[in-house]
């Protein structure tokens, strides 16, 4: 896999950091000049724990939930994420709570679906949900209206990366965001200022990973 020069963005603690790559790459939703790699992020224990942990700092002091809805293979930071809001501490608003992680399916592309012992999990819920990064938007946006269909309450969205700082009016809370990237940018495919100037395309990104072209 040729991707470039790997670039590594340090939070402070050594085991939150997040790995890049510079080039031209596209998803289904935008074309970006950068590659965020996410994946030890998602699947080392440490890495997740940690960035939970650095997360769940928005919201065990102010904000109850009873379910983290699991974006982009996300589950393993979203268990520690339970584990971190519901610590036994005086000041913890979820402390020794029961908070469920849950995980969506998809169907028609991107509409999220929910079964019949799975839905109860949002249903009058409060509902924090959790993707490993938000550029557009879309897939978050998608979660918000899902949880709400089925009648829970969407209490915040957080992430590993976000280009944005709120989506439909729900702050982001990120461990990282643009002002770590330098130059960051994103757009839609058609007005993508990479492809008009013949820049031919790195790689394909999806939640699985990328395909380098």
């Amino acid at each position: 896999m040729k991707l470039g020069e790997l670039i590594e963005i340090s939070s402070g603690n050594p085991y939150v950091k997040l790995k890049v790559y510079k080039g031209h790459f596209a998803t289904a939703h935008s074309h970006m000049n950068y590659y965020i790699d996410v994946a030890a992020n998602k699947a080392s224990s440490k890495e997740a724990q940690e960035i939970a942990k650095v997360l769940a700092d928005n919201y065990r002091l102010t904000t109850e939930v009873d379910t983290i809805l699991c974006l982009d293979g996300s589950e393993v930071i979203g268990a520690y994420l339970a584990q971190a809001l519901s610590k036994p501490d005086y000041y913890c608003i979820n402390a020794d709570k029961n908070i469920f992680v849950l995980t969506p399916e998809k169907i028609n592309g991107s509409q999220l679906f929910f079964r019949d012992n799975t839905a109860p999990m949002l249903d009058g819920k409060k509902v924090l949900i959790l993707a490993v990064s938000i550029v557009t938007g879309y897939t978050a946006q998608s979660a918000v209206e899902a949880v709400r269909y089925y009648n829970g309450a969407p209490v915040g969205i957080c992430s590993i990366f976000s280009n944005l700082h709120s989506c439909v009016d729900i702050p982001v809370c990120s461990v990282f965001g643009v002002n770590d990237l330098a130059g960051y940018e994103s757009h839609p495919a058609l007005h993508c200022p990479m492809c008009k100037n013949g820049e031919k395309i790195t790689a394909l990104v999806n939640s699985f990973g990328v395909s380098a072209l």
